[in-house]
């Protein structure tokens, strides 16, 4: 049995996270969930600078604490590939090599740009305002979200708004971070890296690589643990503590530009796992029917294997698609009451939340996400026409250009329509209460006086 579930597990993800993020830019749902902090979407601009002036003016410190998180992470992230001694960050050196240590300690994609810049909400005038390109924004070959964004420039010394630099930030993570780093996705910087081999998904597929870094199956069955050890090879809480106290220590150390970026970056992942597909393994699919799926298959029917596994990808990228076309578009005609944009500022949802606690990312977000696949998943099939989530030989993404199912949608019948909205905007409620109750824990571990 064990070797059943592990197969069908393995095949299923290997497919199903291939071209998934969690949600399509997460930008368009911060910026709604920080505009319902008055406080903070008050709070004065701040001065743009670069990373490279950041590590240098802080690389002792820096030093310290990225010793510090690796001794947090080997002690409390069950599974966790410890970093090389030979990626320790040292203080010391050219700008270009104390950048190189730092990201390398990091662990992240070296081919990042990290330039200077802010997402421009849809329907924004930008006229006149000069911008980046979004292949110098994201090392992704294929980035249809990216590409539809404006991206304005910005340059050491301006100042912009907190709350922009945020939200902007909460996208960044897709936009190839966590991509290439395990030694069989045929990197120089994966073998190197001292993660092992991709515990899930194809490695030869460029975004699939990251989804281990992005989803978090902490709530499956104890049958499927068992089959699949696999699974609990996913590290979402390493990245997060590792931007919160890099976000803290950089708005301590007056550095707030830094501060709110790595914060933006924390949050990207904690949003990530708001969504039931990014928190539980196969929506949808049971133990008993993993079992019969898997018989057949050993019978030599294969076909029914290979339809769970496309469904399931489809229904995630179908709820992707709906949240983003309709969010998109309510931005572009300034409808600030979309029930999608309305729900990410109901604040509501924030009661007990008021910071976030040690554990929250197993105890609650993924808990609280997990809980809800079942009936996300339902909704989608019921809510969507046949094609789009319940046939086979239809790949979202692929068959044809990417649909618009938001507008799909609208042409439903009206009980469809309020199913669709209400699933979405219960997860985008607990989206932003996560990310308000983690800028409010980062305000507050910003008033400390920082580690030595």
């Amino acid at each position: 049995m064990k070797r059943i579930i592990a197969r069908i597990l393995a095949a299923a993800l290997a497919c199903a996270v291939g071209p998934a993020s969690a949600w399509s830019n997460h930008a368009l749902g911060a910026w709604p969930a920080l505009e319902a902090m008055p406080d903070f979407k008050a709070a004065p601009a701040v001065k743009v600078e670069s990373l490279d002036a950041f590590i240098a003016a802080q690389a002792q410190g820096l030093e310290q604490l990225l010793q510090r998180e690796e001794a947090w992470a080997r002690a409390n992230v069950p599974l966790y590939p410890a970093r090389p001694d030979t990626l320790t960050f040292k203080a010391g050196g050219t700008p270009t090599e104390l950048r190189q240590r730092f990201i390398a300690a990091l662990r992240i994609n070296p081919e990042m740009k990290l330039n200077l810049f802010l997402q421009s909400r849809p329907g924004e005038n930008t006229a006149g305002t000069a911008t980046l390109s979004w292949t110098e924004i994201t090392t992704r070959k294929r980035a249809s979200t990216a590409q539809e964004s404006v991206f304005l420039q910005l340059n050491a010394g301006d100042l912009v708004r907190p709350l922009e630099v945020v939200a902007t930030a909460t996208d960044e993570p897709d936009y190839g971070m966590d991509i290439g780093l395990w030694d069989d996705n045929g990197t120089p910087y994966g073998k190197v890296y001292g993660f092992g081999k991709q515990p899930f998904g194809n490695p030869a597929l460029e975004f699939a690589s990251q989804a281990p870094f992005h989803m978090g199956f902490f709530h499956e069955s104890a049958i499927v643990y068992k089959a699949a050890g696999f699974l609990r090879r996913t590290y979402p809480e390493y990245r997060i503590h590792l931007w919160q106290s890099l976000a803290a220590y950089a708005l301590q150390t007056g550095h707030p530009y830094w501060g709110w970026r790595f914060a933006g970056w924390a949050l990207h992942y904690i949003e990530d796992l708001t969504q039931p597909y990014h928190a539980t393994v196969l929506p949808g699919v049971g133990v008993a029917r993993m079992l019969w799926i898997n018989t057949i298959d050993l019978l030599g029917w294969h076909e029914a294997k290979k339809q769970a596994i496309t469904l399931v990808s489809n229904r995630h990228l179908s709820l992707e698609n709906y949240q983003y076309q309709r969010m998109r578009k309510a931005f572009a005609r300034g409808d600030a009451e979309d029930a999608l944009i309305h729900a990410a500022k109901d604040v509501s949802a924030d009661a007990g939340r008021a910071a976030f606690a040690n554990g929250a990312v197993r105890d609650i977000v993924t808990r609280e996400s997990n809980g809800l696949a079942a009936a996300t998943d339902r909704v989608l099939e019921q809510s969507l026409p046949a094609k789009y989530v319940s046939d086979p030989a239809y790949i979202l993404g692929e068959t044809e250009l990417e649909p618009d199912l938001y507008g799909v949608v609208n042409q439903s019948p009206p009980a469809a329509q309020t199913a669709m909205s209400g699933m979405v905007t219960g997860l985008l409620r607990n989206f932003g209460a996560h990310t308000r109750a983690f800028v409010r824990s980062l305000l507050a571990q910003s008033k400390q006086e920082p580690r030595r």
